[in-house]
């Protein structure tokens, strides 16, 4: 189990709602959430064997600012 932590532009609930369907319908997401009071507005994405660079394509695709966070 992977847990992959990314830096994103969504910045309130409104644009949880909208990437909710996105991040939900990956089935190889387990779990998933944001942290919008921390200043990156951290997406965290548990995980099995999924490359970083998906979750920054959906996001991106969406029309949201993605970047993996080292850690």
């Amino acid at each position: 189990m992977d847990i992959l932590i990314f830096t994103t532009s969504v910045n309130n609930p409104e644009d949880v709602e909208q990437v909710q369907p996105i991040l939900t319908s990956v089935q190889a997401i387990q779990d998933w959430n944001f942290d919008l009071e921390d200043c990156d507005n951290i997406l965290r994405v548990v995980s099995h064997d999924l490359p970083p660079r998906y979750i920054e394509s959906l996001l991106n695709n969406a029309g949201f600012k993605c970047e993996e966070l080292p850690y």
